[in-house]
């Protein structure tokens, strides 16, 4: 089966600036891939040429098997697109808002009128569809915003920053509607985010974006065991003893334990890098020295851990090359 989406040797160009530097990338129908990356990676970029709103240097976009840059109507027909700052009428309502979309989205006022109050249930503003704007807070407009996106039947929905300004309860009630809509209707979303450990709780597949370059595609057990192929499991430990007066002790007795790799001791807990699962043995091996144990538990790697390793990874390449020229 063709990729919904599929960049090849995308580029963008301001001068001699790489805004999107060489892109590629292919999403596959019904999933959830979020585009992740600091501000000013290029994510905002590379979504504007996939919806034809502007051009790229070189390379193209395909989306829904459309050129994005030569029948760019084709693709906006098939794509709803929720940018970071949202655009409605304050002194409307939200089914009014709602609506009005609808209608230049050439439905008529009955069945746009029917969808538009079918969607605002769908993502919670029942009880508030007949509010004016003014009074939605971020978290009701950005609900709102998803409702807009769904009412022309999008194949794909793309999502830029659409947690942007909401409180961690209303982030979470978000992503989780992301993720219930995208099963049930077998939508394909592209997140765009600079926030690793929300992504994290809602999408398939990640890319990680840096200075307009995809330096990481995959999901996150994936990309956690190719970059920590030499030490893939952690166990964090709490101890009720103090850890920094008996560092020397604990570590020597933890690296006596088979695959443990590395031993690091902060004030508050122990971390131990290890080829091979063996938690059990660390207790063990703790119970059996008369250390009494707060916590234990096997800790998985989070994106904020391998995005971090790739920074590192990057840092030390780049290192070498500066080293090799001189």
């Amino acid at each position: 089966m063709a990729p919904i989406i599929k960049l090849e040797n995308l580029s963008k160009k301001y001068g001699s600036f790489y805004a999107v530097n060489h892109l590629n990338l292919e999403i596959n129908k019904g999933e959830i891939f979020g585009l992740l990356g600091p501000n000013g990676a290029g994510k905002s970029t590379t979504i504007l040429m996939m919806l034809g709103l502007t051009e790229p240097h070189s390379g193209q976009a395909t989306v829904c098997g459309f050129n994005a840059t030569t029948h760019p109507i084709e693709v906006k027909k098939r794509v709803g697109y929720l940018p970071d700052t949202l655009g409605f009428y304050d002194n409307s309502t939200g089914l009014e808002n709602l609506v009005y979309i609808a209608m230049l989205n050439r439905q008529d006022t009955g069945s746009a009128t029917q969808k538009a109050k079918e969607l605002l249930t769908r993502v919670g503003l029942k009880n508030d569809m007949h509010k004016k704007l003014a009074a939605y807070s971020r978290g009701m407009k950005q609900r709102l915003g998803l409702a807009e996106v769904l009412i022309k039947n999008p194949e794909i929905i793309i999502l830029d920053e659409p947690t942007l300004g909401i409180d961690p309860n209303g982030v979470r009630e978000f992503l989780q509607l992301i993720r219930k809509l995208s099963k049930e209707e077998q939508l394909t979303v592209l997140l765009s985010s600079h926030n690793l450990h929300q992504v994290q709780q809602v999408c398939d597949q990640v890319g990680l974006f840096v200075d307009g370059k995809l330096i990481a595609k995959g999901d996150i057990p994936t990309l956690s065991k190719e970059l920590f192929l030499e030490e893939p499991f952690i166990t964090e430990v709490k101890l009720y003893e103090n850890h920094t007066e008996n560092q020397s002790t604990i570590k020597q007795l933890l690296l006596e334990v088979e695959h443990v790799i590395t031993v690091r001791i902060q004030p508050e807990r122990i971390f131990i890098y290890c080829k091979n699962d063996v938690t059990s043995a660390i207790a063990k091996k703790l119970i059996n020295s008369n250390f009494n144990i707060k916590s234990l538990y096997l800790r998985e790697f989070g994106l904020d851990d391998i995005y971090q390793r790739y920074f590192e990874k990057k840092n030390e390449n780049d290192k070498q090359t500066i080293q090799t020229i001189v």
